[in-house]
């Protein structure tokens, strides 16, 4: 695992998670293009306790705490008990970025760090250097989604007039 290149990565993705979610109203962030899918403000909540309950504590367990004991986490169930989408985006923002200032510094402090070091549980085994690529990994998924969320979005606004001109989609 190439560490700098994938720090880098995860940098970069953050000045994109930043950039889609700018200039996006609470009324805005909060549509969702079907029951089943999630908005933008949904997205930014399960980024926020992502960082917090997930990656960052998972590889800390995996690299500093192999004595402590994995805890469960249920992401798809928190939309609905955390009440995502009646949360405050400003707010979720706010935090969820401080929590990535935090992410990222904790990192540089884990550089020289045994990346084939790997964690053992009754959900499996893990190694550090795979929980640091997934993190990033799990980034660009939500880019990608939130990506789709902005593009229905110039769909709506730009309505009367069509978009089919930009390009196929």
């Amino acid at each position: 695992m190439k560490f700098t290149e994938l720090y880098q990565e995860m940098v970069s993705g953050t000045e994109i998670l930043q950039a889609l979610l700018a200039n996006v109203s609470q009324a805005e962030a909060r549509i969702k293009p079907s029951d089943a899918d999630w908005s933008i403000l949904e997205v930014a909540c399960h980024l926020y306790d992502e960082e917090r309950e997930d990656f960052r504590e998972h590889l800390d367990f995996i690299l500093n705490r192999q004595n402590e004991e994995w805890h469960v986490i249920d992401p798809q169930e928190w939309v609905i008990s955390r009440k995502y989408n009646e949360q405050n985006f400003i707010e979720v923002q706010k935090k969820f970025f401080e929590e990535r200032v935090k992410s990222l510094d904790w990192l540089i402090d884990q550089a020289d760090k045994d990346w084939d070091t790997t964690y053992t549980s009754e959900y499996g085994s893990v190694s550090a250097g795979e929980m640091f690529a997934c993190w990033v990994a799990h980034d660009n998924l939500h880019i990608r989604q939130l990506v789709e969320l902005k593009r229905l979005q110039i769909v709506r606004i730009t309505q009367p007039y069509p978009i089919g001109y930009a390009g196929d989609w």
